[in-house]
């Protein structure tokens, strides 16, 4: 039986297309794995428990999700009880299929109650409509799925009032009790689709409650009505039946491809997709609507150029220009800018050599060595693991407030040597680590006056919510730990006070964006695509790296001495990403079978996101957990050494500059 249900429709409105694709084993589906994922990183699925105990009469309508008929016979049959409340009510209609969070029924008015992982302040005065009355961007798709469910409940029981409600964790409250995070915790062994075992017998033991249900029946009836529209020409009615039509009888929508949709669509394949035989969705679409042949796809495409402004990605695709050979300086609006390099001029560089096939560097030799020459040694490179805990660890602290439990340092000295000089880690269960982290980095700084190094602005965000959460508390080396923060920060926007520190961190990314360009990132800049280029096309890189640690000028904290950094193989450089270790590299197979965490490896922030999710959540045995934390210090030491690895080979370009100086 094929139904269109919540999630379903919310696909379709991202671009209807995509209903075609969706469920099929032969296509490729980036998004397969992420919904679970995030839930777990979010805590999602403790917010939604938290939730349910504020309705503690609530019955669970258990079942397979696939069993539409069977879920909402056991709805219609509590619904008939005068006062009902129902946790994941089933309701189907005429191929139309939803389940809602929260269902409270009182006479013959229902309320549903969407209970969703996503923070806000009850104190905003527009929270999902703009000033000018639009739905904000944000929260639209949110706010659609909402109407679409009330949609559907209202044709099951169209005599009933249906009032639509959303319960989230409010930033404006604050946590009455401590280790409110550490009651709903992660277990294989719970039946239902949370998987959350809650050590809370009662409301009354979860203090005050840190999540507000806020009213929008207003909202979902303006939606009904097309006040709000999410394609200007489709009513809300129109796209139900739209998009219940095409999945139904599995019909492709042929509908327009559209930039934004296109750049984002989750069923393109990777290379390793394409041998295993899985299919393209997005190819499925060019092939249909614009004619492409196997050979189009090779091509450069407007999709894959790196920053471009979105409305002129819109403008590209309304002209039918799909291809980078196609664009002009004018497209773009190409305008340069005084001592680096403009967004602009980064995209026709990459315009160009795409075009050219050339895969040469560029380099602002000049620029990049006036910005070395300003740093001081010796150098130090900082990177942070963070979090943003849905649930409070303590009392005072608020929802999804931000969480600094790990950092790695590396330092680069003046004659050249390496040091993994410092490194800390804390992921114990129910412990609020962010003080104990700035003062561990302070230790780690203030020996000298070096330059410090981050790449993006996460770090230096992180530090100013340090300081906000310092700036409230009771610590007694608070001053000392907001001077600091001061010391080798800016301060944010939106921030009363405005500071920009003496010893502000330089953003190595800014550094790449402004001086560096290498055709090899495809036009990104992630670090994670920065350095794979930069080890394909610097030989000195390859040759260093490619050496057992001990040989190496340089120490590392988690790595024995004969551990490779990356591997060269026919002129092919492996990512040192890929040459982590496996969690359980020496565990049996039994023994991984029984472990709780079903982590395989760390090689990205989101599994170490998801890493550190489960350390708090999950009640794993000591050798477990420190399985993890040894996989999760490799992996934030490779963060910052990668920065090395980039700086090094800045270094390497200025050094011939450096030479002409010194000789002139």
């Amino acid at each position: 039986m094929r139904v269109l249900t919540k999630s379903r429709f919310k696909l379709g409105l991202e671009c209807p297309n995509k209903l075609f694709f969706t469920n099929k084993d032969s296509y490729a589906n980036a998004k397969l794995e992420d919904s679970f994922l995030e839930a777990l990183a979010n805590g999602g699925f403790q917010v939604e428990e938290l939730a349910r105990m504020s309705f503690p009469e609530g019955i669970l309508i258990e079942g397979e999700d696939w069993d539409y008929e069977a879920l909402w016979y056991r709805t219609r049959n509590l619904l008939r009880e005068e006062d009902t409340t129902i946790y994941e009510a089933a309701f189907l209609h005429e191929d139309l299929f939803v389940r809602t969070d929260i269902l409270v029924k009182k006479g013959d008015t229902i309320q549903l109650i969407e209970v969703k992982a996503k923070s806000f302040d009850s104190d905003e005065e527009h929270l999902f409509v703009g000033a000018r009355g639009g739905l904000k961007s944000g929260w639209k798709a949110y706010l659609f799925d909402i109407a679409f469910q009330k949609y559907v409940v209202q044709l099951c029981f169209p005599d009933f009032k249906v009032e639509s409600y959303i319960m989230m964790a409010d930033t404006s409250k604050k946590a009455s009790i401590d280790g409110l995070n550490q009651l709903f915790r992660i277990t294989k062994t719970v039946g239902h689709r949370t998987g959350i075992k809650v050590l809370a017998k009662s409301l009354n033991d979860l203090g005050t409650s840190v999540l507000t249900k806020v009213d929008i029946t207003h909202i979902v009836a303006d939606i009904e009505s097309d006040v709000h529209k999410y394609h200007k020409d489709l009513s809300f009615k129109e796209a139900v039946e739209q998009l219940k039509s095409y999945y139904v009888n599995d019909e492709y929508a042929n509908w327009p491809t559209a930039y934004s949709a296109c750049k984002n669509c989750e069923f393109k394949t990777t290379k390793a997709e394409r041998e295993n035989g899985l299919d393209s969705g997005y190819e499925h679409c060019f092939t249909k609507q614009h004619q492409w042949k196997a050979a189009d796809f090779e091509r450069p495409a407007v999709i894959d150029i790196g920053g471009l402004y979105y409305q002129r990605g819109i403008q590209l695709f309304e002209k039918k220009k799909f291809f980078m050979s196609e664009v002009t300086k004018d497209d773009i609006k190409f305008k340069k800018e005084d001592g680096k390099l403009s967004g602009t001029e980064r995209n026709w560089l990459q315009i160009q050599k795409e075009a050219n096939a050339d895969t040469s560097i560029y380099v602002d030799v000049k620029g990049l060595k006036a910005e070395m020459d300003a740093w001081t040694y010796p150098l130090h490179f900082i990177d942070f693991e963070t979090s943003a805990s849905a649930l409070p660890f303590h009392i005072g602290r608020h929802p999804y407030e931000q969480v600094a439990f790990q950092f790695s340092h590396h330092k680069v000295n003046t004659d050249g040597t390496i040091e993994h000089a410092s490194e800390y880690l804390n992921v114990k269960a129910g412990v609020f680590p962010n003080f104990d982290f700035v003062r561990a980095l302070k230790g780690a700084l203030s020996g000298d006056n070096g330059s410090i190094f981050r790449y993006s602005n996460h770090e230096n965000t992180v530090l100013n919510a340090v300081y906000k959460q310092l700036n409230d508390s009771d610590e007694p080396d608070k001053k000392a730990l907001m001077d600091f923060i001061q010391h080798i920060t800016k301060s944010t926007q939106g921030s009363a006070i405005k500071w920009q520190g003496k010893r502000n961190m330089v953003d190595l990314l800014d550094v790449v964006k402004d001086y560096y360009y290498n055709p090899l990132t495809k036009g990104s800049n992630s670090i994670k695509d920065v350095l794979p280029a930069i080890l394909e096309t610097s030989k000195k890189l390859q040759e260093k790296y490619s050496r057992p640690i001990g040989v190496l000028n340089m120490s590392s904290l988690n790595f024995s001495d004969d551990h490779v950094w990356l591997t060269v193989n026919r002129n092919t450089v492996s990512s040192p990403y890929k040459n982590l270790p496996p969690i359980f590299e020496d565990w049996s197979e039994e023994a991984i079978e029984k472990s709780l965490s079903e982590i395989e490896s760390i090689s990205d922030g989101g599994a170490a996101l998801t890493a550190y999710g489960k350390l708090q959540y999950t009640d794993m045995d000591e050798e477990e957990i420190q399985e993890i934390q040894k996989a999760l210090l490799k992996y934030c030491e490779l963060d910052t050494l990668a920065m090395v690895m980039i700086y090094e080979h800045f270094l390497e370009l200025v050094k011939p500059a450096q030479h002409e100086d010194e000789t002139r």
